[in-house]
């Protein structure tokens, strides 16, 4: 029977094991939706000799299931909390697998990112859709702070398995493997999920508006795309105009937000003023993040010299660490206030950084802690903060709530890895000799394909210091967050605690 709203359900109702076994089920979409961000990694050599993609369709190939993902997310929670959250999970899951088999089996480049795109139209419906869930089936305020801890962990894990698993598959399969490994999870997804998971929807949605939509995906879009070709190209005139049509775009899906009834964003949302602080926290430890990715994975291939097997195996190891950190930072926020835990989250991931500073040009184990400490630190922050967010919103607008904070992390993700890529290229270029060819004062593996020995150290050395100067901007990035956390979060909380919840 389907369930209206989950204002049904008595506020301090405990979930059971019927919840707890759905919540498991509800893993699944997050896993695959987060592995197939790094699936391709190891697939493209043998893509590229199938298919023969040119430059050009090669980073769509990458980039375009990203951005499909990146500019739906506002729609599909908005259509979630109107159509119903389990209606579109089940959408969205079906149409996963047939993209999937389409990936799978693309005779042609163009075929792959047609496939590709489907996907991250599948994974928008699958992202708000799975939090909105457990924002209504967990109405206790400690056991939806449990489940939101592993769902953060889960989603920073599938990162990291996604590129190792594809690997695994591509020792003994042909590529299309690593998209196929996507059909059971779905298949089993589709059959349990009408047995275990109610249906729920905002039971006065208003009407769609269909208007939003393009302007929507007209604002996150262009502003997505500008950062990301910044940071793999610098930022030059046609960049800076793209993501200045999208913040345009952007001020017009505002203003018709504020001017709407049934405005695709509520602004019963951010009645609560923890909803907006939450928002802005989590694009800043995804800012985080990710732009310490954006050099950690060249350390262990370009300085180190590993194979993408051996350093994507490496990689894996700071994630036994973060599996830990969410559930344990959401444990010790239920016994102390929840303010201070985030800010010591930003302050752990800080230290983080500032032990990646600390690396030379052999410093494995330094890079491990050093990734490892971020990474646990910054995960307590999303997980707490999510949390704050879905809590401090109506349970009928979950989904949507949930669409905002993915979209932030889109933002805030790709941010990182544009300033503090630009940090890192600024002082590698400053450090290379003039007389270096130009391949090689770009960046590092251009030094390497030099095959000049002494050039390639010099490149290394460079690479080093680069790191070091822009783990010690994120370290300070992350400190702003934590005093964020400490006056502004901690007000932000106060006010809405006395002023009551919007919606348990």
């Amino acid at each position: 029977m389907t369930t209206p709203t989950s204002t049904t359900t008595a506020p301090c109702e405990l979930a059971g094991r019927k919840e707890w076994t759905a919540f498991v089920v509800l893993l699944l979409p997050l896993l695959l939706v987060s592995m197939d961000v790094s699936v391709l990694f190891f697939a493209i050599p043998s893509i590229d000799r199938d298919l023969a993609p040119s430059a050009t369709q090669q980073l769509w190939i990458f980039d375009v299931y990203a951005f499909a993902l990146a500019g739906l997310l506002i729609t599909m929670g908005s259509l979630g909390d109107r159509i119903g959250r389990r209606k579109l999970l089940m959408i969205g899951a079906f149409a996963f697998s047939a993209a999937s088999v389409g990936a799978a089996y693309a005779s042609s480049a163009e075929m792959l990112i047609a496939a590709r795109a489907l996907l991250g139209i599948g994974g928008a419906t699958l992202m708000p859709s799975t939090m909105g869930l457990v924002r209504n089936m967990f109405r206790d305020e400690r056991q939806r702070s449990r489940a939101v801890g592993i769902w953060s962990g889960a989603m920073a894990g599938g990162i990291a398995l996604g590129s190792v698993l594809s690997g695994v598959m591509l020792e003994h399969f042909w590529w299309g493997s690593v998209f196929l490994i996507n059909v059971p999870a779905m298949v089993l997804l589709l059959v349990l999920v009408p047995v275990l998971v109610p249906e729920f929807k905002d039971p006065d949605p208003g009407r769609f508006d269909l208007l939003s939509v393009p302007l929507s995906m007209g604002s996150v879009l262009p502003v997505v795309y500008g950062v990301k070709e910044s940071a793999a190209h610098g930022m030059d005139l046609r960049n800076g105009l793209i993501v200045l049509a999208g913040l345009a775009v952007g001020w017009a899906f505002v203003r018709r937000q504020r001017g709407r009834a049934d405005a695709m964003i509520s602004r019963e949302l951010f009645r609560g003023r923890g909803f907006a602080a939450g928002i802005g926290l989590n694009a800043l430890a995804a800012f985080a993040m990710m732009g310490s990715a954006f050099f950690t994975t060249q350390y262990l291939q370009s300085v180190l010299g590993m194979s993408t097997m051996e350093a994507s195996l490496w990689s894996l190891a700071p994630s036994l660490a973060v599996g830990a950190a969410a559930p344990a930072a959401t444990a010790i926020a239920q016994r102390t206030d929840r303010s201070r835990v985030i800010c010591a989250g930003f302050v752990i991931a800080a230290a983080g950084f500032g032990i990646l500073a600390l690396s030379g040009t052999d410093s494995l184990w330094l890079l491990l802690v050093g990734s490892a400490v971020m990474s646990s630190g910054i995960v307590t922050v999303m997980a707490l903060v999510s949390d704050l967010a879905l809590s401090t919103s109506p349970p009928e607008k979950a989904s949507s709530a949930a669409s905002l904070l993915e979209t932030g992390q889109e933002f805030g993700g790709a941010m990182g890895m544009a300033l503090l890529g630009a940090v890192a290229t600024a002082v590698y270029t400053a450090d290379m000799p003039d007389s270096a060819p130009d391949v090689a004062r770009r960046t590092l593996p251009g030094a390497l394909s030099t095959g000049d020995g002494s050039l390639i150290s010099i490149g290394r050395e460079a690479f080093v210091h680069s790191m070091s100067y822009a783990s010690a901007a994120g370290a300070l990035l992350l400190l702003t967050g934590a005093v964020l956390a400490a006056t502004h979060l901690r007000r932000a909380v106060l006010s809405d605690s006395l002023s009551g919840p919007s919606g348990v």
